[in-house]
């Protein structure tokens, strides 16, 4: 079992930064990849970015070049820097732990999920 648990959301204004944090607590974390969603008022969770066991790294094309996932293994932490934020990067943003050896995109991947924190882009 892996618990996560998300922090570092807010009200921010467009053209802002946010840095979220999601700690992990239970089994080695190192094992997990990692990644973040989003989902909005009346929408599906989708994508933003992962992160390997090794660090390798992929984000959607909507938060390229903003956002930056990385992780510190030492501090069983994950994060997500975001830049430039938008409102329609507005939402509740999870952290999710797979399984999986390599970067995965698919929320059925993940194994474990936090329960959300709340991201707010005002315009």
């Amino acid at each position: 079992q892996v618990q996560l648990v998300e922090s570092g959301g807010g009200l921010v204004q467009a053209g802002g930064s946010l840095r979220l944090s999601c700690a992990a607590s239970g089994r080695a974390f190192s094992s997990y990849a990692m990644g973040w969603f989003r989902q909005a008022p009346g929408k599906e969770r989708e994508f933003v970015a992962a992160i390997s066991r090794s660090g390798g790294t992929y984000a959607a094309d909507s938060v390229k070049g903003r956002f930056t996932i990385s992780r510190d293994n030492a501090k069983n932490t994950v994060y997500l820097q975001m830049n430039s934020l938008k409102p329609e990067d507005t939402a509740v943003y999870y952290c999710a732990a797979s399984n999986s050896i390599v970067v995965v995109t698919t929320p059925a991947r993940y194994n474990y999920w936090g329960q959300g924190t709340q991201v707010t882009v005002s315009s």
